[in-house]
């Protein structure tokens, strides 16, 4: 198993067992232990566990966003074939605001050789854009959200709501018919409205796994939206539930 599976596969693991051993976890997976020791060292450097004699106590917290570096492990093809269809949407010369969050780093990827203006609103996509030759690239103002990288706070909002967006790609944290687009961090939530605003198509981009959640803060109900991209694992009754609500809906 490739480092990164392992990694994933414990992080798995670590969802439903509060602690994780260093033995077992070298027996389960064929390596050795001190394969093992190097995987926890470094999800305890981004904050996903704690370590302890022989092994790692969880830090992933029920009621908060994992770190970016995990999610960024997880669902990762999935991930990819969104940013690819998202980037599909696009016509050249069109107007782009690109929410923050790993499935949107993935639409960034996608676009690099794409005629488009964009406004990253993170800057992982920025920096990946920065290099693009045919985008203009527009960064807002405001505060860098640690960890995340992405741009929140007044001076975000005030300069995604003075611009107009063709299209704007939203992420989320959790997504369903009942409760609509959430999101855990609550500036974050006021930036996504912004945007949604300001855009005159949005789309969410999501990998089917936020179905099953509902985070903090509610960003708003599914009628704001006109198309989800998602990956094959989508629910038939959310599937259902936004078809019937006039959402498009993309399954890839």
């Amino acid at each position: 198993m490739e480092s990164n599976d392992r990694i994933r596969a414990i992080m798995s693991a670590l969802r439903t067992n509060d602690a994780v051993s260093v033995s077992e976890l070298a027996v389960e997976h064929a390596v050795s232990e001190m394969t093992i020791r190097r995987d926890l060292d470094e999800l305890a450097q981004q904050g996903v566990v704690r370590r302890v004699r022989g092994g790692a106590v969880s830090l992933l917290l029920r009621g908060e966003e994992p770190p970016f570096g995990v999610r960024e492990r997880e669902a990762v093809e999935a991930k990819r074939r969104i940013g690819a269809e998202v980037a599909a949407l696009f016509a050249d010369g069109e107007a782009v605001l690109l929410d923050g969050g790993t499935t949107s780093l993935e639409v960034a990827r996608a676009i690099r050789d794409r005629r488009l203006t964009v406004m990253p609103l993170s800057l992982q996509a920025a920096a990946e854009l920065s290099t693009a030759p045919r985008i203009r690239l527009v960064v807002p103002g405001g505060e860098v959200r640690p960890g995340e990288l992405s741009f929140t706070g007044p001076l975000a909002e005030s300069a995604i709501r003075a611009l107009r967006f063709d299209t704007a790609v939203i992420g989320c944290c959790g997504l369903s018919a009942r409760h609509g687009l959430t999101a855990h961090d609550l500036s974050d939530v006021a930036v996504k409205q912004a945007a949604i605003a300001s855009a005159r198509r949005v789309v969410a981009a999501t990998d089917s796994g936020k179905f099953s959640r509902t985070a903090f803060g509610a960003v708003c109900p599914l009628d704001h939206l006109d198309m989800v991209v998602t990956d094959t694992g989508l629910p038939p009754a959310e599937h259902d539930a936004m078809t019937a609500a006039g959402i498009a809906v993309r399954t890839v």
